[in-house]
C-alpha cells in the first residue's frame, strides 16, 4: 500500500511541476495554472516560514514515505531528487534551485502575461 502510495505522490509532484511549468500556455488552463502557481506559493513562503523557504508538503509527504519504505540519503527538494535518480544529472543543490526558482519564475512572468496583459486569449 505505501508503494503505490509513494508512485501516486510522486505522479502528481511531477504533474505539478509540469502544470506549474507549462499550464499558463494554454487558453483553456490558464487560469488554473494561476491557482497551482498560488498554491506553491503558498507552500513555498507560508508554510516556509515555519519549516524554510522553498518548504513543499508534498515532498514533506512524500518524503516520509520514502523513508518508511527504506530509501535514505534524500536531498532536500525533490526536484534535486529527480535531478539525481531519475535524470542522473547530480547537479549541485544550488543549481537545481537557482533552475527550479528560475524556469518558475519564468513561467509566472508567462502567465501574468497572458492572463493580465495580452488582449486577444487565443491559443
Amino acid at each position: 500500500m505505501l508503494k503505490i502510495l509513494d508512485i501516486t505522490l510522486f505522479s502528481l509532484h511531477v504533474l505539478i511541476i509540469l502544470a506549474n511549468l507549462f499550464a499558463w500556455l494554454w487558453k483553456r488552463t490558464q487560469r488554473l495554472h494561476l491557482w497551482i502557481v498560488g498554491a506553491t506559493l503558498f507552500s513555498w513562503l507560508v508554510l516556509g516560514i515555519w519549516n524554510g523557504f522553498g518548504y513543499c508538503i508534498l515532498t514533506d509527504w512524500e518524503w516520509d514515505i520514502k523513508r518508511t519504505l527504506g530509501e535514505r540519503d534524500l536531498p532536500h527538494s525533490f526536484t534535486q531528487y529527480l535531478s539525481d535518480n531519475v535524470f542522473g544529472l547530480y547537479l549541485s543543490p544550488a543549481v537545481v534551485d537557482g533552475l527550479t526558482v528560475g524556469c518558475f519564475l519564468a513561467a509566472i512572468i508567462g502567465s501574468c502575461y497572458v492572463n493580465f496583459v495580452r488582449k486577444d486569449n487565443t491559443n
